[in-house]
């Protein structure tokens, strides 16, 4: 598949040079004292303009394709996975309001967002309600020329940073309406732990990796905001718009499983190179030869999963089953190469000094968001039943 031209490489090489650079030497230490990314580094991201990688210059962005966005994600994680993960966000709002926004909010919201300056956050998952999004009970009621909403909110990662959170509410109280009742709006908010009490309020949720973002438990209570920020104007289209957007949530995310796993797996060549047993290095050993063998051969796989729903998300046509594919096996293809990439360091790889661990603290997140294993593959298994 020649889907990775040259000018795709001098974007890897680019990307590559600014993790090495800013973000390995960092990672560990602040992923071990559980330290947020630091703001300059989020600066140095808009600069070059990661966050708006596949949005037209006219809005902000570079331009550039899916593919592009998939290799920009899978160099950050290789570093960290939170740096490569902070971009999802301004993903899934950007590509949103692109395409179901209303003029006005695509002038006001896009080129913030893809510069940088305006990070975003969702507010979808709720305390009893993950996957089944029709059950979702956070309200938001009209009033005057606004809403306001009230419920709780989980897992709603990088919402302290945030200067907006994209809030799935449910706009029709009639909760036999299920999906058709619910809709999109876009909360303005200043950045900062405090929140904005007493409307919002959130707590951060203590995790056992995927440090550098915290992840917050909010509480809306008639919390105000616009219906000029309701997404595309129109109630009860929430769920339909969100769906759309997944597409390049889910390819993102299998590009951040391709960075983790390539990362996990250059530190196991390199211990097989160094460390020495019965007089040569572990490499030389078969069994160490072959769990390095079968490392390369799943990230390979799964980044040609990744890049071809990218190429497939460029065709403009719908892609949920390639970016099922993607996601499901670079996820699950993170923890197991992460696993063997610790077995190869032996007693080390449970050691917080070799950063190893941190791969596979990190690896276990992929599987659960964005939609979880399970989801992918309900997903992939009906996109089968309607082709066959």
């Amino acid at each position: 598949m020649p889907l990775v031209t040259p000018e795709h490489e001098i974007i890897r090489r680019s990307v590559r040079e600014f993790v090495e650079a800013e973000i390995k030497p960092i990672a560990n230490d602040l992923d071990r004292q559980n330290k947020e990314i630091p703001e300059h580094i989020l600066k140095q991201m808009a600069e070059l303009g990661y966050f708006g990688v596949i949005f037209p210059a006219e809005e902000g962005g570079m331009g550039l394709d899916y593919i592009s966005m998939a290799i920009v994600t899978e160099e950050l994680s290789r570093g960290w996975l939170s740096v490569g993960s902070v971009m999802t966000r301004n993903i899934i709002t950007g590509t949103l309001i692109s395409a179901h926004g209303t003029p006005e909010q695509k002038k006001k919201f896009l080129p913030p967002i893809a510069r940088g300056e305006l990070m975003t956050a969702a507010a979808f998952t709720e305390p009893d309600s993950g996957s089944d999004t029709a059950s979702f009970k956070t309200r938001a009621v009209k009033q005057g020329d606004g809403y306001l909403i009230t419920g709780a909110k989980m897992w709603c990662t990088f919402a302290n940073r945030a200067h907006m959170l994209t809030v799935m509410t449910r706009t029709d109280p009639d909760m036999s309406k299920r999906h058709k009742g619910l809709s999109l709006i876009l909360f303005e908010k200043q950045p900062g732990d405090d929140f904005m009490p007493p409307t919002l309020t959130g707590s951060p949720i203590p995790t056992i990796g995927y440090h550098g973002m915290r992840s917050y438990a909010l509480q809306f209570d008639d919390a105000y905001a616009p219906a000029a920020n309701l997404i595309g104007g129109r109630e009860g289209q929430g769920f339909y718009q969100l769906m759309a957007s997944y597409e390049a949530a889910r390819i993102q995310t299998a590009a951040r499983g391709v960075g983790v796993a390539q990362a996990a797996f250059e530190c196991a060549v390199k211990y097989a190179k160094d460390r020495k047993q019965f007089g040569q290095p572990i490499g030389d050993f078969q069994v160490i030869r072959h769990k390095l063998a079968h490392m390369a051969v799943e990230i390979e796989a799964a980044r040609q999963l990744c890049y071809f729903a990218a190429a497939e998300k460029d065709t403009g046509k719908r892609c949920d089953y390639e970016a099922g594919l993607a996601k499901a096996f670079a996820a699950e293809m993170a923890e197991r190469v992460t696993r063997e990439a610790m077995q190869v360091h032996g007693g080390y790889g449970y050691s917080m000094e070799f950063e190893v661990q941190r791969f596979w603290r990190d690896a276990r997140v992929l599987s659960i968001f964005e939609g979880t294993s399970e989801i992918q593959y309900e997903v992939i298994g009906r996109r089968i039943m309607e082709q066959n």
